[in-house]
């Protein structure tokens, strides 16, 4: 009789976590869509300087705050915003190209 309570507490226990599991499979699977989009699109590559990508790809839409900076172990970090990427710079040279995507809240 103890085994079987057993059992059935085990199977329910795991049967109740079955829906914890999916949101990040589901979150894993959007963003590997994402990642598969980006690689497609023409964006700045690694390595481009800030004058490479205002000549190739033309002036951000805005120049965020730069983060960072404040030693040599945090460099600063400028992020240029364009309609549809954003681009990551380690000092003047481009880290990072992602697409820009809505926030969670947004409509």
């Amino acid at each position: 009789m103890k085994r079987i309570a057993t059992s059935l507490i085990a199977a329910t226990l795991a049967l109740a976590a079955v829906p914890l599991l999916m949101p990040a499979a589901a979150h894993a699977e959007t963003l590997r869509m994402k990642v598969q989009q980006e690689q497609r699109m023409n964006l700045p590559a690694r390595g481009m300087t800030m004058a490479e990508v205002k000549r190739v790809y033309g002036p951000p839409l805005k120049i965020l705050p730069t983060r960072g900076g404040s030693s040599k172990f945090q460099p600063p970090i400028h992020r240029w915003e364009y309609a549809k990427y954003v681009v990551y710079f380690e000092y003047s040279h481009v880290i990072h190209s992602v697409l820009r995507t809505p926030g969670r809240n947004a409509l």
